[in-house]
C-alpha cells in the first residue's frame, strides 16, 4: 500500500473514532474552471449548540527526506484550497493533517511554528499506525 493511502486511511479512521462522519472522499470543488480536491470533508452534530461543525482535512505524510520541501508544497496547497473554501464553502474549516513524529520535530522549529502563526494553518496531529488524533490547534 502507498504511503498517500496508508495515511490517508489512517486520518480516515481517526475522524471516525472521534465520532466525525465522513462527507466526502474526496471534496471536490470547482471554482469556474480551477478544481481541487481536498482529501476529506467531515461534518460533527455539536448536541450542546444543535449545530454542525464542518471541516475539510488535506492529508500530509512528510515522507521526503527535505521536511521544507514538503512543507513548501502542504502550505501553497492549503492557502489554496482556503481561499477555494473561503469561496465556494465558507462555513467550512480547513486542516492541515500531519503526523506526530513531524509535529514534534520539524513542527517545533521556529521558522515553521512562525509560518503556521502568520498563515493561520490549522492542524491535526495524528498517529499513523494507531490511527488517532493526537492534537488539533487553532
Amino acid at each position: 500500500m502507498a504511503a498517500k493511502d496508508l495515511f490517508h486511511n489512517a486520518v480516515k479512521q481517526a475522524l471516525l473514532k472521534d465520532q466525525w462522519i465522513i462527507t466526502a472522499d474526496p471534496l471536490t470543488i470547482k471554482i469556474e474552471k480551477v478544481k481541487f480536491e481536498i482529501d476529506l470533508a467531515a461534518e460533527k452534530v455539536l448536541a450542546a449548540q444543535k449545530a454542525g461543525r464542518k471541516i475539510a482535512v488535506e492529508i500530509k505524510s512528510f515522507l521526503n527526506p527535505s521536511a521544507i520541501t514538503d512543507f513548501h508544497g502542504a502550505l501553497g496547497q492549503f492557502l489554496n484550497y482556503r481561499l477555494a473554501l473561503q469561496m465556494s464553502e465558507p462555513n467550512r474549516i480547513l486542516y492541515l493533517a500531519v503526523p506526530v513524529d513531524t509535529f514534534e520535530s520539524f513542527f517545533q522549529e521556529p521558522f515553521t511554528q512562525e509560518a503556521v502563526k502568520v498563515y493561520q494553518v490549522k492542524l491535526i496531529v495524528y498517529e499513523p499506525l494507531q490511527q488517532v488524533i493526537i492534537k488539533w490547534t487553532d
